[in-house]
């Protein structure tokens, strides 16, 4: 596994600590250990610092590190616990954002934490003084709803130009939570002048982790894939896939370039769920009964919900070719791209070594 986020010449500046929220997270925890070995001083906001089994990835990455961890303790709907951890950074990394496809209330489980977690933190920056650029950590979920509704977009490409306008409490309701919270995010930032707002909008995000039970939802479809509960096929559902460690280095990018401005779109490759499966059939299909062909759509949306799929999902999901131009994110963060075959495979090791 390359364990370590290639910054090239990105001129890291390394004089003023840098708050990373949601530090435990999986991309989260790529950028604070990116952070630390460029020498920074992190400081990492948890929900709690006590919790070893939580930090302990983020301990880690810190030992022998030329940059210091601080832990701080903070909550999401607690106005003002980011204070703290915020003062004296220049730079502030907001991650911190639930990402589960099924939860009880979309209300109080996805778009409270989402939207008000964005603005506690953007107005405590609004007090700090000090502080020069926000990067938040949107999604290209915030860019368009499902598969289909690409079909409306110019030239049917996803770009930074795109919102999605689609999804809802009831439709979607994730991609919902990430398209208020940013929009929020632009809202509160075009009113202020001493500080500046760049989002950085991944795809699904693959590759290994580095804390040992990651919860993203590219590891629960691994996990699915590894069960052998798609042995009899999966259906052809329609993303983008981006590796995390390019994810942590458009971070950085976002967070000390000059020029970063703005949303950038981070993808490596458009597929679905059949081609990354089968992917990794090299490598381990003769271990792991792993999909190798995909339902018919039909099929696929009749045993939805058996699998936890909503039909009206997987109707507007399968079956389509995702366009997505990230032209931006190559050409003014510097992201290069690595195959999503290797992420997949890093990942899928992890996944089995569990």
């Amino acid at each position: 596994m390359d364990s370590h986020v290639d910054l090239g010449d990105l001129p890291v500046d390394t004089s003023a600590p840098v708050l990373v929220t949601g530090a435990t997270g999986y991309v989260a925890g790529w950028i604070v250990k990116a952070l630390l070995d460029a020498g920074v001083t992190v400081h990492a906001a948890v929900r709690d610092p006590g919790s070893t089994k939580k930090v302990r990835h983020l301990l880690h990455a810190a030992d022998g590190a030329p940059g210091t961890l601080r832990l701080f303790a903070s909550d999401l709907l607690k106005d003002g616990s980011y204070a703290d951890a915020m003062r004296g950074c220049r730079i502030v990394i907001h991650t911190a954002s639930p990402f589960v496809r099924s939860v009880r209330d979309p209300q109080r489980d996805l778009v409270d934490p989402a939207v008000q977690g964005t603005r506690n933190v953007l107005r405590t920056a609004n007090g700090v003084r000090g502080v020069e650029r926000v990067v938040l950590t949107s999604s290209v979920a915030a860019m368009f709803g499902d598969a289909e509704d690409t079909l409306a977009l110019p030239d049917r490409t996803v770009t930074e130009e795109s919102w999605n306008t689609t999804s809802s409490l009831t439709r979607e309701p994730y991609s919902y939570s990430k398209t208020l919270a940013e929009r929020e995010a632009w809202r509160i930032a075009e009113e202020r002048d001493d500080w500046r707002l760049v989002t950085v909008n991944p795809g699904l995000v693959i590759g290994p982790a580095l804390n040992s039970a990651p919860t993203s939802e590219s590891f629960t479809i691994a996990r699915q894939m590894a069960s052998g509960r798609m042995r009899r096929g999966a259906p052809r559902i329609a993303l983008t896939v981006v590796d995390v460690r390019e994810v942590a280095y458009g971070h950085l990018a976002a967070a000390f370039l000059p020029h970063a401005r703005g949303r950038h779109l981070l993808a490596a490759e458009s597929t679905d769920v059949v081609d990354l499966a089968r992917r990794l059939l090299p490598r381990y299909g003769a271990d792991h009964a792993l999909p190798r062909r995909a339902l018919p759509k039909a099929l696929a949306v009749a045993l939805g919900p058996a699998a936890g799929l909503e039909r009206a999902y997987l109707r507007r999901n399968i079956g389509y070719d995702l366009r997505v131009d990230t032209t931006k994110s190559r050409r003014d963060l510097g992201v290069r791209y690595r195959p999503a075959q290797r992420s997949m495979e890093e990942m899928f090791a992890q996944v089995v070594r569990a």
